[in-house]
């Protein structure tokens, strides 16, 4: 694993900043169980063109904001729900 630091924390602003979170958590996932970025680069046209494939990368980045909005409290704390 990498030894510089690249995940501070998981807390982000909005909604929006911890979805960018959570892809950049997969994608770090990919990395560190592939290092090699050749072999990503040759992989990545067979995959990108897969249904089943699409669907989980789906299925992981959802996952990983599921985490990060329960570390950000679903941030209820700074959005605003209108209910009528």
């Amino acid at each position: 694993m990498s030894a510089n630091k690249w995940l501070p924390s998981l807390r982000t602003k909005t909604p929006e900043e911890g979805f960018d979170l959570a892809i950049k958590l997969s994608q770090k996932g990919v990395e560190i169980t592939q290092p090699d970025e050749a072999i990503r680069k040759k992989l990545r046209p067979k995959y990108s063109r897969n249904a089943d494939s699409l669907i989980s990368v789906s299925q992981v980045i959802a996952i990983n904001f599921q985490t990060v909005a329960a570390a950000n409290n679903y941030w209820h704390d700074t959005v605003r729900i209108n209910r009528k």
